[in-house]
């Protein structure tokens, strides 16, 4: 079921009235009452063309003519949190060099450590950023600023803004750090501060709602299906050859799903949408034999959140960021395999791949790149323009605010009767072995 409208409604901190000093012969301000639409066809919109009613959409990002905040004086900062993911730098770049080159400020400060940087007492002073210093940290992997997960006292994090007389705050990070940066927004207003809370959106797993991607995901599924070709090669080259690789995806197997259709050599892809049995008549196991026993070689992609529900010693642990620890998957799928081939008296090579470190801590590639110099971009606008609590969206091909609310009440996660998985099916030919036991069999091919 779609929001309601009033869902999709930006706060703001006041009435701009500071002339932009955006420059350019092809400067292009968007209009305050420019809106992207949820909905992408027809028969989406027909509910509401039916009732008169209008339909929800997004608040469209840009540059706006006049501004809440004086460039002059500004002061401004930025944090990163929660895990490594590839663009977190290109994002920071693209904040200081708009800041610096379409607004003018010059008082820009990189808190350290995550929102660990904000709170005082951990004694972490901040990094002055200038185009100098972030000249060239997009070609680097990882974070400049350093991360770290867990929550910080708003009252301390407050403080520190109100200490380095920071205007806008640019928060990048995932859900955990966007729940933060809107608490500490909401705290903010309670306090009648004009501090603006900008958030960018991190999550590699691109499994945040409200956006159609996000950055350092096109990076991951491209350096995924290396890890794939290396694991169909290691297959081939044996007698019932097995290439196992554990993708990222802890809750949303995005990853998983488009390097599969990239790769085209998956025969297995394995989410934690989708549970499924391993053991009896149409179950992974046994559809993984007959696989074997037609083409002896096969290739699985699983993604780190899958099958928790088989994994013995399932608890409720949590990291510091309020995330359910995992149980490690890929390890468990390969001890299994090669136990039941074993009991079988089969013999299997089976090579195991795990890329996930390797993956997330590299250099954004050409697309992510400048995806994250528009995010950026955009972050700026919206912050000069006194928007406030939101995130940097990108829905139906246009750059939105999206209220932070909104984008963590629910996670993004594959659509299994959508377009993309159908697509996977296709590719894979994998069979269903889902916990319900009463699906036909489809004999996998190629």
């Amino acid at each position: 079921m779609l929001p309601n409208s009033d869902s999709f409604t930006v706060t703001t901190l006041g009435q701009p009235g500071v002339p932009s000093p955006v420059k350019g012969s092809h400067k292009r301000f968007v209009n305050d009452h420019a809106r992207v639409l949820l909905c992408s066809t027809t028969d989406e919109l027909a509910p509401y063309l039916n009732t008169s009613t209008t339909p929800p959409s997004f608040e469209q990002a840009g540059p706006r003519s006049e501004l809440f905040f004086n460039p002059q004086g500004l002061s401004c900062g930025v944090v990163t949190c929660g895990g490594l993911c590839p663009g977190i730098n290109d994002v920071i770049r693209s904040v200081v060099l708009t800041l610096t080159y379409s607004y003018n400020v010059t008082s820009i400060y990189g808190f350290r450590y995550g929102y660990a940087g904000l709170a005082d007492t951990n004694k972490h002073p901040p990094v002055h950023l200038t185009p100098e210093i972030v000249q060239n940290i997009h070609e680097q992997g990882g974070t400049f600023l350093g991360s770290s997960r867990g929550p910080q006292s708003l009252d301390d994090m407050i403080n520190t803004l109100i200490h380095y007389n920071i205007s806008i705050l640019f928060a990048i990070g995932g859900d955990g750090t966007l729940r933060g940066a809107s608490a500490l927004a909401q705290e903010i207003k309670k306090r009648n501060l004009n501090i603006s809370i900008i958030g960018i959106p991190k999550t590699i797993d691109n499994d945040i709602s409200f956006i159609e991607r996000s950055f350092g995901f096109m990076t991951a599924v491209e350096e995924a299906t290396r890890a794939l070709t290396a694991a169909h090669a290691e297959a081939r080259g044996a007698h019932n050859g097995v290439g196992l690789v554990k993708l990222m995806g802890r809750h949303s197997g995005f990853i998983t799903a488009h390097a599969t259709l990239a790769n085209s050599d998956v025969n297995f892809c394995l989410i934690p949408e989708i549970p499924f049995n391993l053991n009896g008549p149409h179950s992974f196991l046994k559809e993984l034999e007959e696989r074997l026993e037609l083409r002896h070689h096969a290739v699985i992609a699983v993604a780190e959140g899958a099958a928790q529900d088989l994994l013995s010693g399932d608890s409720a642990e949590r990291d510091a960021s309020g995330n359910l620890k995992l149980n490690d998957v890929g390890l468990f799928l390969r001890d299994a395999i090669k136990t039941h081939f074993k009991n079988k008296n089969k013999a299997i090579t089976l090579k195991y791949i795990d890329p996930s470190y390797m993956i997330r801590s590299l250099p954004a590639n050409a697309s992510d790149s400048e995806f994250c110099l528009t995010l950026g971009q955009h972050a700026v606008h919206a912050g000069m323009a006194g928007r406030t609590d939101i995130m940097i969206g990108y829905w139906n091909q246009y750059f939105t605010h999206v209220p932070i609310k909104l984008a963590t009440q629910t996670r993004k996660q594959v659509d299994l009767s959508g377009a993309t998985w159908q697509r996977v099916i296709g590719a894979t030919g994998q069979a269903d072995f889902s916990t319900d036991t009463t699906a036909p069999t489809q004999r996998v091919h190629s």
